[in-house]
């Protein structure tokens, strides 16, 4: 938490300080609680329609104000250009397909019992507060936002510390839609502060992507005040390269998937389990795949990949790769931190990988490929179970029904993808298992959460019985 009450950014790239925000106090983010809630009253009354007409509103505004929005994600946390407007794009998609399908989603459905009318019926929940993460600032607060307003909930919305620029912009995306004032807002409060609004009785459910401990923070939290609560949390995700594939495609799949937002993704591939066979041509393929990932100016369309978050994100970063080495981890490119200012992490690739080691047991939030040696296919998949995470997995081969065995029965994550980069998508659940967090978010799995899905039964009152004789 900001210990002066401000939340100032820096700029990934350059070092440099940023605007500075006001925070809220913890009276204050009380009070916009109870704004929230207040205001969820009569939102839960709306629509399903004007809640969808809300929503393509919000797609519409997101759309329009795209590139400021993408230039806002660069000076915060320095996601490239390129990768912030694909972002808002998605995250206006994401409105959309709510707004298209939500209403047909949360239509009642009549159940035949033999007998009494009966049907279930989805009401929204109430006040939803979301404890979203930095490193994709729009689309997971959109991610949550859009299915839990569709149902008619009303959320609160603690950002990271280090995004609170886009933290404010979601909330203006909302009311420029035309939705009621104060069914969504913003809260600009310190970790420390987000137990007390978990407590309190206006908060009906909590969703939180972030880390493993602050999971499980929440978790007691919202535990302690029998609370719903969705987490998705951290991965190290597994994909498994057979010896039927083809390595030189294998490899740019792979590269793709451990850089994807710079590697600053909990769905990046992170693990790379191959069979001996092909294990010397992956590793050489993937050298060639990474390195064509150069470090560049976020601001220049033809970079494609940017800074870290922060210097102490980077810093993180190289301590667990060069703890790596030290356990007997070959480096086979990267690893070095470059002499410049900003927050600045190469493209790097460690062989070797082994029980011990960070790059084998620790998720590693950077652009960093681990390359662990499987004797056969059994013996990947045990190690790509052997671990304490479970969010995405991956299949790269070229017999696409042993690649859809392996991803449905055997691999233990909450989605597996074959000879594809994992990655949400709004008609698909998304979430994992084990260490990974539980509940889902998109699809109707995702709006489903933060709903109550209520039993009706209508009778007739008995028929009163006749007077004895």
């Amino acid at each position: 938490m900001p210990l002066t009450g401000k939340f100032t950014t820096v700029n990934p790239a350059t070092g440099a300080d940023g605007p500075a925000y006001d925070g809220h106090t913890p009276e204050e983010a009380a009070a916009i609680l109870g704004k929230v809630h207040g205001a969820w009253s009569a939102y839960r009354r709306t629509s399903l329609d004007q809640r969808a007409d809300w929503l393509r509103r919000a797609a519409a505004v997101l759309r329009g104000r795209r590139e400021a929005f993408a230039g806002l994600m660069t000076a915060e946390m320095g996601k490239t250009l390129a990768d912030g407007r694909a972002e808002i794009e998605k995250c206006a998609g994401h409105c959309e397909w709510f707004a298209d399908n939500g209403p047909g989603l949360l239509a009642r459905e009549a159940v035949d019992i033999g007998g009494p009318k009966a049907f279930v019926t989805f009401n929204p929940l109430g006040v939803v507060l979301a404890v979203m993460p930095w490193n994709f600032p729009f689309w997971q607060a959109i991610r949550f936002a859009a299915p839990a307003l569709m149902a008619g909930n009303a959320a609160v919305l603690k950002h990271a510390s280090n995004v609170p620029g886009c933290a404010l912009a979601i909330e203006q995306v909302f009311a420029e839609a035309g939705f009621p004032q104060d069914v969504f807002r913003t809260v600009l409060i310190g970790g420390a502060e987000v137990e007390p609004l978990i407590a309190d009785p206006r908060v009906a459910a909590v969703t939180l992507t972030g880390s493993v401990a602050a999971g499980r923070a929440v978790a007691a939290a919202a535990g302690a005040a029998l609370k719903k609560c969705v987490l998705e949390l951290g991965g190290s995700d597994a994909y498994l390269v057979l010896e039927d594939a083809d390595i030189a495609a294998a490899a740019r799949v792979a590269a793709a998937a451990r850089m994807t937002n710079g590697g600053q993704s909990c769905v990046a591939g992170k693990r790379f389990v191959v069979v001996e066979p092909v294990a010397q041509a992956f590793e050489a393929a993937l050298v060639e795949a990474m390195s064509a990932y150069v470090p560049g100016d976020p601001e220049l369309e033809e970079t494609r990949v940017g800074p870290l978050v922060s210097k102490k994100a980077r810093d993180e970063v190289h301590a667990q790769v060069q703890a790596s080495i030290a356990a007997g981890a070959r480096l086979l490119l990267g690893g070095a931190v470059p002499d410049r200012p900003g927050a600045w992490y190469p493209p790097t690739v460690l062989a070797d990988v082994r029980p011990g080691q960070p790059a084998h047991d620790d998720e590693i939030f950077g652009p960093v490929a681990a390359v662990i040696r499987a004797r056969d296919e059994a013996d990947a998949i045990r190690i790509a179970n052997d671990s304490e995470f479970g969010l995405g997995s991956g299949v790269l081969t070229g017999d696409r029904s042993r690649g859809e065995r392996i991803a449905a029965e055997d691999l233990e994550a909450g989605m597996a993808f074959v000879n594809a980069n994992v990655a949400s998508n709004s008609r698909l659940p998304f979430g994992g298992v084990k260490h990974s967090g539980y509940g889902r978010e998109c699809a109707r799995y995702g709006m489903l959460e933060f709903c109550n899905i209520k039993t009706v039964v209508i009778a007739d009152l008995p028929t009163a019985h006749p007077a004895a004789d």
